[in-house]
């Protein structure tokens, strides 16, 4: 069978380099791809949300199974399009990929189906947010409603960086339309854990757990990124917990999703709070997540395209999971700058070296090839993952790795995984 990706991230370089283990995939074409995917995909030239184009390479190519990667191409109804032509596409439609298109559409779904979730409230009008900040003191959380490609969501400590946030969405414009209405929400506390759930529109099969490092720094200091590094499994994620999150939070959310004509399919990532009062849920994702799929891909035995497959077919119920015992870790090294302005085009050297560790794959996120050398393309450049015994041997490979890698100006969190251990 030949398969399309779609993207150009580490997590696309995660979904190809799975997708290639299994023996029914023939051919893989990545589009647009990166470096990194090259070695094991044809990189095809378009965006990955030129979602008509995709639609003409994949009915000329003959493509058994297209995979969507990022959440742009889905809020554009890809799914539809391809569906609508007769083509198996793995991801939910856009009807249900709003659940992450919308934060106050979640929330909603969240409230009507008893899904536990921070309070909230959401606004177009800004005086009517600012005097809520007003009433609400820091901490509080403000969120863009719509896609910020993982940049927005501001946690503010004091008001006044609230009410800054406020103004930069509803006056300033910081996310364009994405920000055109806002959800404040209450301020959790405790320790997050991502899970990534396989869904069919009825049945639910979670993936391992995993834990996200969103800020930029070491000790979580510094502004929100998409994600500097991920470890799989988070130990305080038990198993106990696991099957209430799979009660509580996974299946309500694709049986509520389903009543309310949006159909799930594909995979639901749902970002868990562990607080004091219990499981309470930050956002869902309507795709797999970044860094967290590098991680928990690395553990997967089964054979991706069987379950994609299934999930197609609405026969999710037929299959099981089975992952390895070993624990996973990925470092994400980005270039100097981000996630404000940085450089590009700057060239990566130890790649070779990084690539010949037993149990280590680099995975490429933002890289491409200039005058046969591989250079760095944007803020988030590497994820650097490693399986082993136990999570300290993870982290440890991981940042062996990274060590024989560097550019100019690039940096890393050197405490990835560093919460699993105490």
């Amino acid at each position: 069978m030949k398969i399309l990706v779609v993207g150009s991230g580490g997590r696309e370089h995660a979904i190809v380099w799975k997708l290639a283990q299994s023996p029914l995939a023939d051919e893989i074409y990545c589009a647009p791809g990166n470096a990194g995917i090259a070695d094991l995909a044809e990189c095809v030239n378009i965006p990955a949300d030129d979602v008509d184009t995709l639609l003409e390479f994949a009915q000329a190519e003959g493509i058994g199974l297209t995979v969507v990667g990022p959440e742009a191409p889905l809020a554009a109804g890809i799914v539809d399009k391809f569906t609508a032509a007769g083509l198996k596409i793995f991801g939910p439609s856009q009807k249900a990929a709003m659940i992450e298109g919308s934060k106050a559409l979640a929330k909603e779904i969240m409230e009507k189906y008893n899904i536990p979730t921070a309070k909230y409230a959401a606004f177009t009008d800004k005086e009517v947010a600012l005097a809520y900040l007003d009433a609400n003191p820091a901490p509080i959380v403000v969120k863009a409603d719509g896609l910020a490609a993982g940049k927005g969501v501001v946690v503010a400590m004091t008001t006044a960086e609230a009410k800054e946030a406020v103004e930069s969405m509803l006056s300033g414009n910081a996310f364009g339309e994405a920000g055109a209405r806002v959800v404040i929400e209450e301020y959790l506390e405790g320790e997050e854990v991502s899970v990534l759930a396989f869904s069919d529109g009825k049945t639910v099969l979670p993936m391992v757990s995993a834990q996200d490092h969103k800020r930029v720094f070491d000790d979580d200091k510094g502004p929100n990124t998409g994600g500097m590094g991920a470890y799989s499994p988070a130990p305080i994620y038990t198993p106990q917990l696991a099957e209430q999150v799979v009660q509580q939070v996974l299946q309500p959310a694709v049986d509520g999703l389903r009543q309310e004509g949006r159909l799930y399919k594909g995979v639901l990532y749902a970002g868990l709070m562990l607080t004091k009062q219990g499981v309470k849920v930050l956002e869902f994702n309507a795709r797999f997540g970044d860094p967290e799929t590098q991680a928990v891909l690395m553990r997967l035995q089964s054979d991706l395209v069987e379950i994609m497959l299934a999930v197609i077919d609405e026969s999710l119920h037929e299959h099981e999971l089975s992952w390895i015992e070993d624990a996973a870790v990925c470092v994400v090294m980005a270039s100097g700058g981000y996630p404000g302005s940085y450089a590009k085009g700057q060239p990566i050297s130890g790649l070779e070296q990084a690539a010949e560790l037993s149990d280590t794959v680099v995975f490429h996120a933002g890289t491409k090839f200039s005058a046969q050398q591989v250079v760095s393309d944007g803020g988030r450049v590497l994820g650097v993952t490693a399986c082993a015994p136990s999570i300290k041997e993870a982290i440890d490979k991981a940042y062996a790795a990274v060590d024989l890698i560097s550019w100019s100006d690039c940096f890393c969190r050197r405490d990835i995984g560093a919460k699993a251990l105490r």
